[in-house]
């Protein structure tokens, strides 16, 4: 028997499936620019296809990434992906060994058992049928383990899974039934004559014992090959299209394409990469602390694919990047949120609640949201020749101690500087891009650019991440930016400043600006171990908590604000340091209001370690005195 009509439906989504995918990237390929275009093709004739290959088969199929960080949820998704493909392509061969003729087109491989119901009764038949048992046993022990979560997500170490729309379930049924029909299928056509191995055979054998297994054998072969149709016909409209999407992404990125800050054919690819896996939801602090989860990226993503509105769930976010780093598909979340808002922006007008952080110290300056206009007028300021700049921003002048340390440091440093925006100046424009006003933020970017330029600095130091961020990223300048925690880092270790060490035990926050979205981690640490006792805490480094008062959510209550504050200060200093170090003036702001452990920023504290100079004096004959500084150790 060489075909029967049940494989129809099979073969109608098989090759459905398999024209949309081309399609549908033939389609990508001819939406990218020129540049990218050119990208992509070196990248499939060099090196990067190499790469690409190895990062799907670690990534897509055995998962790495999630099985490093969550053993169980890792084993389900490897299970599946990794066991699917094992029996497709030891499938292919057993049709090809075992079969009667080379070369069978799909079908044959996937309903194998059925056309040679007599495999398995030679000793190199029965070891591969044990083989081909234990890939489905595998893929089974992951399904079970899907299933189990999709009721308690606890089971694979995870607190929330996402919600799924009426088609996604019925894609995830489908899904859910094609393993179990192909074992109950084969394992009634093995019961029927005596083959099988451990699994099907076992099964088929105790089936056999009261059930009329060859006349239900048939109706299972249909649903088997049902249940595949299903599961292709819908899966470019479900969630589950990011299985095709995520090869053409991992190829994209491995050539060297990036996120634009517009919407653009990578930003589209990245959007239907998303699996829905809720890894994101875990990861996000205002479903940790506060209780939200319904605004996480795998929602925002789902929302963009379905052309939903957005406009609330684009805007409620931290904008910290602890999703961007668990995300297992490598996901520029972050990047495509802030698309998103552009994109609402164009048609929405914007009131921001932070309006007056940039009112509150710039001598009358005011700052127009829902107009062309960023500023009524934009301050004249006396540019010093100079070789460091010193950019407090915004919240460092809220902030005062860090601007008065920050000021100790460079007069005692001996080094030429100037206090860029000592006494008026602008807002480096971020929180002007987070909420998408593109254009006022660069009005701001070209003044600051002209009076850097003016000053013949050939370094810029700024106390705020957020500003760092923006100097060296959307800024054009040739100068040096730094964050003064690398400027203090330089001046140690080029022994400019003197120091005594305070023997105090400090923990170390990671502000979201300057560690995983700068990626600025060692100079904080290596300066706090030279003045103190820095102690680890379950949170450095990448994993590090956001305070909460981040500039880039307007739509979170103050309220949990507050819960993610307060949560978060209690997370960090379980040990009871003496100190709550960080090195942004927004994150030492939020949590001074949120525990009662001192928080101070590394600035604040290697001031309190400078060494101070007294003046000795010396009196001689004829009324002369001379003084001479001394150091006090």
């Amino acid at each position: 028997m060489q075909f029967d009509p049940f494989v129809i439906p099979f073969n109608i989504g098989l090759y459905f499936i398999i024209i949309y995918a081309v399609v549908r990237s033939v389609i990508w390929f001819r939406d990218l620019s020129r540049p990218d275009k050119l990208r992509l093709q070196r990248g499939f004739f060099g090196r990067a296809f190499g790469q690409s290959l190895k990062e799907i088969f670690l990534e897509s199929l055995i998962h790495r990434k999630i099985l490093k960080s969550n053993f169980r949820l890792g084993y389900m998704h490897m299970s599946l992906a990794f066991g699917w493909f094992l029996l497709i392509i030891f499938g292919t061969l057993e049709a090809d060994i075992f079969g009667a003729k080379h070369l069978n087109p799909p079908y044959k491989a996937i309903f194998f058992r059925f056309f040679n119901p007599d495999h398995g009764k030679t000793a190199f038949e029965a070891g591969y049928a044990f083989l081909m048992d234990l890939i489905l046993a595998f893929i089974l022990s992951g399904l079970l383990l899907a299933i189990i979560k999709r009721f308690t997500s606890r089971i694979v170490g995870m607190k929330k899974t996402t919600r799924l729309r009426t088609i996604d379930k019925v894609a995830l049924i489908s899904l859910w039934l094609i393993f179990p029909s192909r074992l109950v299928a084969e394992s009634l056509t093995s019961g029927t004559n005596g083959t099988g191995s451990f699994l099907t055979g076992s099964l088929g054998s105790f089936l056999a014992s009261f059930l009329p297994v060859e006349q239900i054998a048939y109706p299972v072969w249909w649903l088997y090959s049902l249940s595949l149709a299903t599961f292709f016909i819908l899966l470019p409209v479900s969630r589950y299209m990011h299985i095709p999407t995520e090869l053409f992404l991992i190829f994209m990125r491995n050539s060297g394409i990036k996120t634009s800050d517009k919407t653009g054919t990578f930003s589209e690819v990245q959007t239907f990469s998303c699996s829905s896996c809720g890894i994101c939801i875990d990861a996000c602090q205002m479903n940790l602390s506060a209780g939200i989860t319904n605004m996480q990226s795998a929602y925002l993503l789902k929302a963009i694919r379905n052309n939903d509105e957005t406009y609330e769930i684009a805007h409620n976010c931290l904008m910290c990047g602890r999703c961007d780093l668990k995300c297992p598909v490598g996901i520029e979340l972050s990047p495509i949120r802030m698309i998103q808002r552009r994109a609402e922006e164009a048609e929405k007008k914007y009131h921001n609640k932070w309006k007056g952080y940039f009112r509150s110290h710039r001598n009358g300056t005011q700052v127009k949201f829902n107009g062309h206009q960023v500023y009524n007028y934009l301050p004249e300021i006396d540019v010093k020749k100079t070789d460091i700049l010193y950019f407090a921003g915004c919240m460092t002048h809220l902030t005062p101690g860090i601007k008065n340390s920050m000021v100790k440091i460079l007069d005692a440093s001996g080094v030429k500087w100037s206090f860029i925006d000592e006494s008026g100046g602008v807002c480096c424009g971020r929180p002007l891009m987070l909420a998408g006003q593109d254009r006022e933020a660069r009005e701001l970017i070209n003044y600051n650019s002209q009076i850097i330029w003016k000053s013949g600095a050939h370094t810029l130091v700024t106390s705020c991440p957020i500003c760092y961020k923006v100097f060296r990223e959307s800024y054009y300048l040739d100068v040096d930016v730094l964050h003064h925690t690398q400027f203090i880092k330089n001046l140690i270790d080029e022994r400019s400043l003197k120091l005594k060490f305070l023997h105090k035990r400090v923990v170390y926050h990671t502000p979201c600006e300057l560690g995983r979205n700068s990626g600025v981690y060692d100079e904080p640490g290596d300066v706090l171990r030279y003045v103190a006792r820095l102690e680890k805490t379950r949170f450095d480094d990448e994993n590090s908590l956001c305070c909460g008062g981040s500039l880039g959510n307007i739509k979170i209550s103050q309220n949990n604000r507050q819960k993610i504050s307060r949560d978060a200060a209690a997370q960090l200093t379980t040990g009871k340091p003496d100190i709550l170090a960080t090195s942004c003036p927004l994150c030492k702001k939020t949590f001074t209001n949120s525990t009662a452990t001192k928080v101070a920023d590394i600035s604040e504290i290697v001031a309190e370690a400078l060494v101070v100079p007294k003046l000795k004096k010396y009196l001689f004959p004829q009324g002369i005195v001379l003084e001479e500084s001394a150091d006090i150790l």
